[in-house]
């Protein structure tokens, strides 16, 4: 099963105040798991990048002068998504600046029903807790170090670790071996050989049966030594 984590950088809050796309960055997974393939791309949004959105990312006007526009790289990023499930947290901010992005290049918009919103799940898992994506890198224990500004494919990189955990956590028992891994494990295995060791006995000493005996004895009733019944006239004596 391919999904796409995806994660994007703007210019500000809202397309429909004249914000762009300067940051689009995804992660290729395979029934959940990272593949090593990732698209990131820079956007040159033809206009200003104010300096509360660059505080955030970094992305500055100088930066981006020479960067491709988003029309001129839209082909390659329709390409590497396909038409595969989009893992995204916060979505529907991602989509309204990918969907003006793509409107304003001619192309048809991404639908909703084929995203997957990490914010969404993570809510409904840790319903009232903090759920961020800096909240639930820690939550996960997942490694924040790198982290110095908002980046969309350190961010992508980041969100497939969380989507992994939210949907269960990395399963070892069940990970999927390539033929060099089962054919390296398949030659340590053939140069174990088990010894065979004697048959060993253990005596036990009488002073040992005597503590063990008292021991039990202690108990009203136990199934080791069952105390023998007694007749009537041992009762009535």
């Amino acid at each position: 099963m391919r999904e796409i984590v995806l994660d994007t950088e703007t210019t500000g809050f809202d397309p429909a105040e004249g914000h762009r796309l300067v940051e689009l960055g995804c992660v290729e997974l395979d029934n959940h798991l990272p593949t090593g393939r990732v698209f990131h791309c820079y956007f040159n949004p033809m206009r200003d990048v104010p300096a509360e959105a660059s505080r955030v990312h970094g992305l500055t006007d100088q930066f981006l002068k020479d960067k491709p526009l988003f029309s001129a790289k839209v082909g390659e990023v329709l390409d590497f998504i396909g038409n595969d499930t989009l893992v995204i947290h916060n979505a529907e901010f991602d989509i309204k600046f990918l969907n003006a992005e793509l409107k304003s290049a001619g192309f048809k918009p991404l639908q909703m029903n084929r995203v997957l919103d990490t914010l969404l799940m993570a809510r409904q898992k840790f319903p009232g807790q903090p759920a961020s994506l800096d909240a639930l890198c820690r939550r996960f224990k997942v490694d924040l170090e790198e982290r110095k500004f908002h980046g969309a494919l350190l961010d992508s990189q980041l969100l497939a670790e969380v989507y992994m955990e939210l949907m269960g956590g990395r399963q070892h028992g069940f990970a999927i071996l390539s033929e060099a891994a089962i054919a390296g494990s398949a030659q340590l295995n053939a140069k174990i050989r088990r010894q065979k060791r004697e048959h060993r006995t253990f005596i036990v000493s009488d002073a040992e049966l005597k503590t063990h005996a008292e021991f039990i004895g202690k108990f009203k009733t136990n199934m080791w030594y069952p105390k023998p019944e007694t007749n009537e006239a041992e009762k009535k004596s």
